[in-house]
C-alpha cells in the first residue's frame, strides 16, 4: 500500500515524496492557501493577489501584484511538486510563469530592472532589483517544463535577458548591494543563486561574475569585528549577522572544490548555528528570517551529516508552529507580507524533495 501511495504522489507531479514527513501537511496546506489568494491575472502581492483576501490589520506598502513576490510563490508549488505540465495546481505554476515573463518581456534590454513597479515591500526590504534575480530563479527551475514547445522558448528567452541584466549591472566590489534596503545581502544572495541556478540548467554565465561575488563574500567573511571581516558589509546586512553569515554558507557551499577552499568559514558559520540567539536574527521572524533559513537549508543539505539533520529537523519543526491556521506564514517585522514569507518557509522545508523534472 505504501509503494502505490507513493507512486501516485510521483504521477501527481511529487518529487520523492516522503509521506512520514511531518512538515508535508504544512506544505500542501501552505500551497492551498497560496493558490487560494492567486490573481486573476496569475500574480500575487505583498498579502495576496486580490484585496479581498488581505489582512484589514496589514498597513499595505503596495496593493498590485508583483515579479518578487510571485516567483517566489510560483517557486514554492513548483518545489512542492505542482508541475506547470500536470498536478493538482500545475495551472496556477502557469499562470505564474506568464505573469513573470509578460514582465520580463516587457521590460527594456538595458537596465536591470524587468518590472516598471516600484515601491514593493519586499523591494524596499531586499533591494530594488529583487524582481530581476528571483525572476531568474523561478525561470531557471521551470525551463524545459512548460507544456508546449512555444512557452519552453520564451521561458529560455526570458532567463538569458535576466542573466544579461543581472552581470551587466554587478557592482565593483563584487555584490549587488543597494543602498536604501533594509537587508541588501539578501539581494546579493539571491542574485548570485539566479546566476547559479541559470548555470545549473547549461545556461552560459560570465565565470568573471561569479568570481567577484565569490571574492566579495571573502572579502566581507568572518565574525563582526575580526580580520576575517575586512571590507565587512557595512550594516551587516541590517545589523543582523545571521543574514551575512547565511550568505556566506550558501555562496562558499555550492560545490566541492568550493567547500575545500572556504572549509574554515563554512565551520565558522556551522558553529554558529548552535547559538539560538544567533539563529534567532533580529529577535522576532521577518522575511528576512526565513529567506536566511533557506540560504542555510540548502547550504547543509548540499554538505549533509548530522549538522544538516538537526538543522532540518529543528527548521521545520519551528516552521510549522509558526505556520497560521490559514495555512500561510507571516512575518513579524520588515517583510510581513505573507506571500512572500509563505514561499520562503515552503521552500525550506523542501529543501530535501527532488523535484520532478519528466
Amino acid at each position: 500500500m505504501k509503494t502505490i501511495m507513493i507512486a501516485a504522489l510521483a504521477l501527481a507531479g511529487f518529487g520523492s515524496a516522503n509521506i512520514s514527513d511531518p512538515a508535508g501537511g504544512a506544505i500542501d496546506r501552505g500551497a492551498q492557501w497560496l493558490v487560494s489568494v492567486q490573481g486573476s491575472d496569475g500574480g500575487w502581492g505583498q498579502d495576496g493577489g486580490a484585496t479581498s483576501h488581505m489582512r484589514q490589520s496589514e498597513r499595505l506598502v503596495s496593493t498590485g501584484n508583483d515579479v518578487a513576490n510571485t516567483a517566489v510563490a510560483g517557486l514554492a508549488l513548483l518545489k512542492a511538486g505542482h508541475h506547470p505540465a500536470r498536478g493538482l495546481h500545475g495551472a496556477s505554476v502557469r499562470k505564474a510563469v506568464e505573469f513573470v515573463l509578460q514582465s520580463v518581456e516587457a521590460s527594456p534590454a538595458q537596465g536591470i530592472q524587468v518590472t516598471s513597479i516600484t515601491g514593493t515591500q519586499i523591494q524596499g526590504k531586499l533591494g530594488p532589483f529583487i524582481d530581476t534575480f528571483l525572476a531568474a530563479q523561478f525561470l531557471a527551475e521551470v525551463d524545459g517544463l512548460m507544456p508546449d514547445t512555444a512557452r519552453n522558448a520564451r521561458v529560455r528567452t526570458a532567463l538569458r535577458k535576466c542573466i544579461s541584466k543581472i552581470e551587466s549591472n554587478q557592482q565593483k566590489d563584487g555584490s549587488w548591494n543597494t543602498s536604501g534596503a533594509w537587508a541588501p545581502i539578501l539581494s546579493t544572495s539571491m542574485a548570485s543563486r539566479g546566476l547559479n541556478a541559470a548555470k545549473s540548467r547549461g545556461y552560459q554565465v560570465n565565470e568573471s561574475v561569479l568570481a567577484r561575488v565569490e571574492t566579495y563574500t571573502k572579502n566581507t567573511s568572518g565574525p563582526a569585528g575580526s580580520a576575517g571581516g575586512r571590507g565587512r558589509v557595512a550594516d551587516a546586512a541590517a545589523g543582523v549577522d545571521l543574514y551575512k553569515r547565511a550568505q556566506e554558507l550558501e555562496q562558499f557551499s555550492r560545490d566541492e572544490k568550493a567547500r575545500r577552499e572556504n572549509a574554515r568559514g563554512i565551520q565558522h558559520v556551522v558553529s554558529e548555528l548552535r547559538n539560538d540567539r544567533f539563529v534567532a536574527g533580529f529577535g522576532s521572524m521577518g522575511g528576512e528570517e526565513f529567506f536566511s533559513y533557506l540560504n542555510i537549508s540548502d547550504s547543509l543539505h548540499r554538505m549533509g551529516g548530522e549538522e544538516w539533520r538537526k538543522w532540518n529537523g529543528d527548521i521545520k519543526t519551528k516552521l510549522v508552529k509558526l505556520q497560521n491556521q490559514d495555512g500561510s506564514w507571516a512575518g513579524h517585522h520588515c517583510i510581513t507580507g505573507r506571500v512572500a514569507v509563505t514561499g520562503a518557509a515552503m521552500l525550506t522545508m523542501l529543501v530535501d524533495r527532488t523535484q520532478a523534472r519528466k
